[in-house]
């Protein structure tokens, strides 16, 4: 239930704020200590924040809504980079895959990097000739304002591989064709039996069929299809099957066909792994006799990839303080505290690779900044990229919990001089730490 809540609260503030909040990952799951020190942090926060009163609008809750999207993103690259207590040189111990075709075939490196590898088992060729699909059944089109079924109860049998189903529906006299196929469509949707039905329309949007298309795809060597629609033997349930045409099968299964080091190979799915070490997605079809190669990344070219995911993450940051700079939502404080950290490190950014924009923003010189992990003082350059990183997450700790900080607001009351008589108390700041309160609690 509560997941179902938080769920409809991400896309509400996804509709009213045109943001993402992101997509959870395992970064996103705390322990209990942790949760309780978040809790702790924010009444904290609300003990010494002042009464305030701010300008009501949606630029005001969207401008405190980015900061806490984006400190939520560098919290998590941050954690990401901060694994076991490590510094961000440890990803040269790591094994990161990587394909010379990523439109073709796209690899993660799954197993443990105390593996042994060997030239066996180091990488390998690949060749896509068939990407695995799902079976589609497409109906016939129908006028959508047209009125072709008669008003009545209609039944049909759907069966998968495992299982049989029985759908019924009922056609109105009012019915419009398009309000009967919206009725097929919510009712298939809805089983989740591992089907997805859409419209399809034609160029004039005059008419609509319904298409099915089966999750899985390719199949076994003994299945004809993945599903089999059939309708019920009564005259009605019949002429409707007719009418609607979603019991013909208009493109198969496949199963995926590929060349692994020159042999031959099928899979049901575009995804799956070589050796248990490197998992596979297929994304497209080989040019002929052009295999790609999926090998192990160089590590300097691993901890580059880090270091950017971070300099995005801060741009992101800087991004949201440029947009709302002098603006009447914002006190133009974010600018300056985010980029007070980038242009502490100036200096040092310099000699690898990372440079300071006028608008407070950081470029990456690829170049440089491999170098820079690879040769020279190495000791110093991941010494100053570790402090940075941990600069901004103490940075996007500190947004999260307050985003109000960065606020313009009038000041009506501060609080008790004496820290020992202050409560904590819901004013403003408390209903941005959680983001929820003030909309869906």
């Amino acid at each position: 239930m509560a997941g179902n809540v938080m769920s409809v609260a991400y896309n509400q503030l996804s509709a009213m704020y045109g943001i993402s909040m992101g997509t959870s990952n395992k970064y996103d799951l705390h322990k209990k200590n942790e949760l309780r020190s978040t809790c702790n942090s924010i009444a904290k926060s609300n003990k010494e924040s002042p009464l305030y009163k701010i300008k009501e609008g949606d630029n005001v809750r969207r401008f405190a809504i980015n900061i806490k999207e984006h400190a939520h993103m560098i919290k998590n690259v941050v954690a990401s980079l901060s694994e076991n207590g490590e510094g961000i040189e440890s990803a040269f111990q790591k094994r990161i895959a990587t394909s010379n075709d990523p439109d073709v075939v796209t690899a993660e490196y799954i197993g443990s990097n105390d593996s042994v590898i060997t030239p066996q088992n180091a990488g390998f060729t690949l060749e896509v000739q068939q990407l695995a699909t799902p079976q589609i059944n497409t109906g016939h089109f129908l006028r959508r304002a047209g009125h072709d079924f008669n008003p009545g109860s209609y039944s049909f049998d759907l069966n998968t591989g495992s299982n049989a189903y029985e759908f019924q529906f009922n056609v109105n006299d009012d019915d419009t064709n398009e309000e009967v196929l919206n009725k097929l469509r919510k009712l298939i949707n809805n089983a989740n039996i591992g089907l997805q039905a859409d419209f399809l329309a034609d160029e004039a949007g005059t008419s609509r069929a319904l298409q099915i298309e089966s999750r899985q795809t390719g199949h076994k060597e003994d299945e004809s299809d993945l599903f089999e629609i059939i309708p019920h033997r009564d005259k009605g349930s019949q002429e409707a099957m007719n009418l609607l045409g979603i019991n013909v099968i208009s493109s198969p299964a496949e199963n995926s066909s590929f060349l692994l080091n020159g042999t031959r190979h099928s899979s049901y799915s575009n995804t799956f792994t070589v050796n248990n070490m490197f998992s596979v997605t297929l994304n497209g079809i080989s040019q002929p006799g052009q295999a790609a190669t999926i090998g192990f990344k160089p590590s300097s070219d691993a901890v580059a990839d880090d270091i950017e995911r971070l300099v995005d993450a801060y741009n992101g940051m800087i991004g949201t303080a440029n947009q709302y700079e002098n603006s009447q939502e914002s006190n133009d404080t974010l600018l300056r505290d985010v980029s007070r950290i980038a242009r502490y490190f100036a200096r040092d950014f310099g000699g690898i690779g990372l440079n300071v924009e006028e608008d407070s923003s950081l470029s990456v010189n690829r170049d440089t900044l491999t170098n820079a992990i690879s040769h020279g003082n190495v000791t110093h350059t991941f010494d100053v990229l570790n402090k940075f990183r941990d600069a901004l997450g103490r940075k996007a700790d500190e947004a999260s919990i307050d985003p109000m900080n960065y606020v313009s607001k009038i000041v009506i009351a501060y609080k008790h001089p004496y820290p020992q008589k202050n409560f904590a108390t819901p004013y403003i700041s408390s209903m941005y730490s959680g983001m929820m309160v003030d909309r869906f609690c």
